[in-house]
């Protein structure tokens, strides 16, 4: 591209855009570009992806839709006073934050909603398309990043609202990605869409502390012929997903993703469960504990306790920011369909790649070099990760809003997770 020439940027359209881990990524994409911060945390800013032409930090443009309706400089304020953002980093970003809470629009349904499921796809998607066409956008990535919701209720019930945030971003022609456990694409209405729509797809719910550890200790107790007796977990948590996980239907969502790290890379479920404890005290930061039973050889008994103490914003920002650019990459080289190849980042993600970390890094990084050797609109190499879009009909072309169900409530789209 000649240097005369403005470089395309890319919208990241983030749901529940005025929680936690949506404010902590737009202001770490922000101190990061001014050089304020390192990127730590983020796997695409490692030499292994320098030339997958990935769109720039700087080239990011937020928005999004939310519920609630404190500003995102105010959310910031809040989170450095809970030592989640570093003192001053609020101040010195003050624009930025303020320019993406101005592109922030109402999300829904809301208590006294009268809209139809049909109206309010119609109407996010509005908000995308807009987004999208008045800031001249290349493409624009839609990530859900709201609170943990209960699964849905079956046949006939109201669609989810992560459900209807996803229908709407087919509608829009955007790539989606889920970092939730909520159903979104994954809900039958959603999928029959994504299959047709010619849009590369990702998720769902991000691995950011105790399953990432999982993740990497299970394939450990596998290669090493351990047998595994029993595996027991807890979380302490607060903020807005301690409040959403206290729900016994939205854990159970949660901890769908934990037990099956355990089972893909065990090949079997141990005894024991993992309990999710709301501490509000805590706020953005949580403990979880591992307690992990197991046989040597002669049938010696064995125990392996582990303690992982973490801020899950500053854990799940990086990673937003990753999954944004690499879905965008892959948007402009002309792939559909679930990305397997993003396994690495999520508990439960869509296809069927590997399920023990290092696999998954490899496979992370063999992506990475087939979107560099890509040209834009190219062939990123199908190799089990994602369609070409021609595969899956019209780029960018999703079924009518009007397909999605039955009208009705479909939740809140909630806090940051």
């Amino acid at each position: 591209m000649s240097a005369s020439l403005p470089r395309p940027r890319v919208g990241v359209w983030l749901i529940g855009a005025r929680g936690s881990v949506a404010t902590t990524v737009v202001t770490g994409c922000a101190a990061v570009t001014a050089g304020l911060h390192p990127p730590t945390g983020m796997v695409t800013e490692t030499p292994a992806f320098t030339d997958s032409g990935l769109p720039a930090l700087s080239d990011l443009v937020f928005g999004g839709h939310d519920t609630l309706d404190c500003p995102l400089p105010k959310r910031a304020e809040t989170l450095t006073a809970g030592g989640v953002l570093p003192p001053g980093i609020a101040t010195a970003v003050a624009a930025e934050l303020s320019a993406a809470d101005r592109e922030i629009r109402p999300g829904g349904p809301t208590p006294g909603d009268t809209r139809s499921e049909a109206e309010l796809i119609e109407a996010f998607a509005h908000d995308i398309r807009d987004f999208t066409h008045r800031h001249a956008l290349e493409r624009t990535v839609v990530v859900n990043v709201a609170s943990t919701e209960p699964a849905s209720q079956g046949p006939g019930a109201p669609l989810p609202a992560s459900t209807l945030y996803a229908l709407a971003a087919l509608g829009a022609g955007c790539p989606y990605v889920n970092f939730t456990p909520s159903e979104g694409m994954h809900h039958p209405a959603a999928a029959r869409e994504a299959e047709h729509s010619g849009l590369p797809h990702a998720g769902r719910d991000g691995k950011t502390g105790q399953t990432l550890l999982r993740a990497v200790l299970g394939p450990m107790f596998a290669q090493r012929a351990l047998t595994v007796r029993a595996w027991s977990g807890a979380n302490l948590l607060g903020g807005g997903d301690g409040a959403a996980l206290a729900d016994p239907a939205a854990a159970a969502a949660k901890n769908a993703g934990k037990e099956r790290v355990l089972a893909d890379t065990l090949g079997t479920v141990p005894e024991g469960e993992v309990h999710i404890d709301d501490v509000p005290a805590l706020g953005d930061w949580k403990t979880a504990w591992d307690h992990i039973a197991f046989d040597g050889f002669l049938g010696t008994r064995m125990i392996l306790q582990t303690i992982w103490q973490g801020c899950d914003s500053a854990l799940a920002a990086p990673l937003v920011l990753d999954l944004a650019r690499l879905t965008a990459r892959a948007h402009e080289t002309g792939l559909s369909g679930p990305l397997d190849a993003l396994g690495f980042y999520f508990k439960d993600p869509v296809g069927d790649g590997p399920a023990a970390l290092a696999e998954q890094y490899g496979e992370l990084v063999r992506f990475g070099r087939r979107l560099g050797d890509a040209g834009p609109s190219g062939d990123a190499g199908r190799g089990g990760e994602a369609r070409r879009s021609g595969d899956a009909g019209p780029s960018g072309e999703a079924g009518r809003s009007g397909d999605a169900g039955p009208s009705g409530d479909a939740g809140r789209s909630g806090e940051a997770r």
